[in-house]
């Protein structure tokens, strides 16, 4: 199999199902148009809410969604081979991922921006929205402390990829300034994108200067600095640190795909995975210790279907959107683009000999027990200038994967370590900005959960408590991700962040019975429902039954088991209670709708 083959088939998939179904989707079964204001309009604070240009908006939904998952997620399902992956990636986000982003998206303008548990406890119930909020809190920490672990393997001891991102925010701030005070896009644009060469090309500078031992840091300092980082980014408006670094930063994660895809069609790598790997198709992996199924599901959320990207949606871009049409570009579209890029990485781990991949993806110890040996990693290892094996989290992999397909060109073994810690750089990055904003996101549902019991904290614009709530989620997630490792928390994440896809689906249903024109329309968001709170549900007992309360497990732990089961509990409250709406919506003549 070549490389080339997944990329076109991918695109072809793609791109029809962004023409037809989320044309069919968007106007013929959310009935979307532009007849009256958006939220961001209505409200326009200049904060919280503001009318962003469509690619603006598109720039920030894309790099807020687009993380770590569709990076990090099908290189570590690449344990099971490349088929699962490709084929999850390329039905989950058509069927499902697509159809969610844009349905809680348009849920959440319907109700003028509101969060997904106030959309549930208003269409629902106080049970259900109670639940919802609950569960919401729940994922949103783990989400955070599971995309935060990836960065520690890439950055720890790395002072050049440490200064490169560190040195996105001064840049991403003074394009935020420029941006306002001139009103204009492109110029800020041209010189943050200029600034971001120029740091990547200048941190081999700093290496062993007073400013490179500085930024060598260990997992333990960096686990730290990144809940305090985002304290301050949870804070601080909108528009000056959160908005214009996404827009950046996606043109930064496009580019580079965009010239990965390029190299694919000049290069032409074969895929040196097999479709399957027999091994561990049952479990028993040393990556991802459970089955392809349901775990490849699990495994890959964000680039098929991620319930993070509820939080999002009905976060900070549903006060964003100038106009309802936009739904279809930045929900509907975004999750299209972010499958690619899911492919895309796929196939950068696919590349690489599996005993390299191996190598890479486990600890020396257990890797010394799959009888496998490295064939190039020396040879990477020395082109990049980094120790490359037991580099947990795949971030690791993808750069080196990249690095290896443009190996083929000749003049680029010059650029094989810029290129490597300009990929390490992007990643990074659009980690930090999923940090923003769920770290926002997670203030914002703080703010309206205690808001019950205090009255002030209801008022997003409320300084105190927008500081004491950034301060409490900080706390929260930073807690985790300094009491775990990425094959636990992760997986944690994988169950927990399915369960919220599965709630946005059921508010899906719930919505589309409401507003369109035909009862069957339904099906667009039941359908997914169903595979996937069954696949997640079945994955959170084998985690629980097989790792988190067996003593016996390298991932034991007894809090993550706990979490486990108080969020599957909250999931079946919540399906009750819709359903219950269902069959009220069903039979209620005001709902009836035709069948044909």
């Amino acid at each position: 199999m070549n490389a080339i083959t997944l990329v076109i088939g991918a695109i072809c998939v793609l791109a029809i199902a962004y023409r037809l179904y989320g044309i069919f989707f968007t106007k013929k079964v959310l009935k979307i148009n532009d007849d009256t204001p958006t939220p961001a309009h209505e409200k326009n604070d200049g904060k919280d809410y503001v009318p962003t240009n469509r690619w603006v908006a598109f720039g920030h939904h894309f790099a807020a969604i687009a993380a770590a998952g569709p990076l990090v997620g099908p290189i570590l399902a690449a344990q099971f081979g490349y088929l699962p992956g490709y084929l999850w990636l390329l039905i989950g986000a058509v069927i499902g991922g697509a159809v969610h982003d844009a349905v809680v998206l348009f849920a959440s303008m319907m109700k003028g921006g509101k969060s997904l548990s106030e959309v549930m406890r208003e269409e629902l119930g106080p049970v259900a929205g109670f639940c919802t909020g609950l569960a919401m809190l729940f994922i949103i920490t783990i989400t955070m402390a599971g995309l935060s672990m990836v960065i520690l393997g890439a950055l720890a001891e790395n002072p050049w990829g440490t200064f490169a991102v560190a040195a996105t925010i001064p840049i991403a701030m003074l394009m935020g300034i420029m941006q306002r005070v001139m009103n204009n896009l492109w110029i800020p644009t041209v010189i943050g994108i200029a600034l971001l060469v120029a740091a990547v090309f200048y941190g081999p500078y700093i290496e062993g200067t007073w400013l490179g031992n500085i930024l060598t840091l260990d997992k333990a300092t960096l686990s730290i600095i990144l809940p305090i980082y985002a304290f301050f980014a949870a804070a601080l408006p909108v528009w000056f640190l959160l908005a214009p670094r996404d827009y950046l930063s996606s043109f930064m994660k496009i580019g580079v795909f965009i010239a990965l895809i390029i190299g694919i069609f000049i290069i032409n790598p074969a895929i040196q995975f097999p479709a399957i790997i027999p091994d561990f198709i049952n479990g028993g992996g040393p990556i991802v210790a459970g089955p392809v199924w349901p775990f490849v599901s699990i495994t890959i959320a964000c680039g098929a279907i991620s319930g993070f990207h509820a939080f999002v949606g009905s976060g900070t871009t549903p006060k964003m959107l100038d106009r309802w049409e936009d739904i279809r570009v930045v929900g509907f579209g975004a999750m299209l683009v972010e499958s690619l890029v899911g492919v895309m990485a796929l196939i950068a781990a696919t590349v690489l000999h599996p005993g390299d991949y191996f190598a890479i993806n486990s600890s020396p110890e257990v890797f010394q027990t799959l009888g496998m040996t490295t064939v190039d990693l020396p040879q990477l290892a020395a082109a990049v200038g980094m120790d490359l094996e037991g580099r947990t989290g795949g971030a690791v992999t993808l750069a080196v994967g990249m690095a290896s397909v443009f190996a083929g060109v000749e003049w680029f073994s010059h650029l094989t370590r810029y290129f490597y810690q300009f990929v390490i750089m992007f990643e990074a990055v659009f980690i930090l900005t999923a940090i923003d904003a769920g770290t926002r996101t997670a203030r914002y549902l703080i703010q309206d959960f205690l808001g019950n019991v205090y009255k002030p904290l209801k008022k997003t614009d409320w300084i105190p408590g927008a500081i004491f709530a950034s301060a409490l989620a900080c706390i929260m997630w930073g807690y985790l991700l300094n009491s775990g490792d990425i094959a636990s928390v992760w997986a944690l994440f994988g169950v927990s962040n399915q369960l919220m896809a599965s709630i946005g689906l059921a508010c899906g249903v719930t919505y589309v019975l409401k507003v369109a024109d035909k009862r069957i329309y339904a099906l667009t968001c039941f359908i997914p429902l169903v595979y996937l709170y069954v696949t997640v549900n079945v994955a959170g007992f084998w985690m629980v039954k097989n790792v988190y309360w067996n003593g016996a497990a390298s991932g034991f732990n007894v809090l993550n088991g706990v979490l486990s089961c108080v969020m599957l509990a909250l999931g079946v409250v919540i399906v009750i209670a819709s359903a219950m709406k269902w069959k009220q919506q069903w039979q209620d003549p005001r709902f009836v709708k035709t069948i044909a």
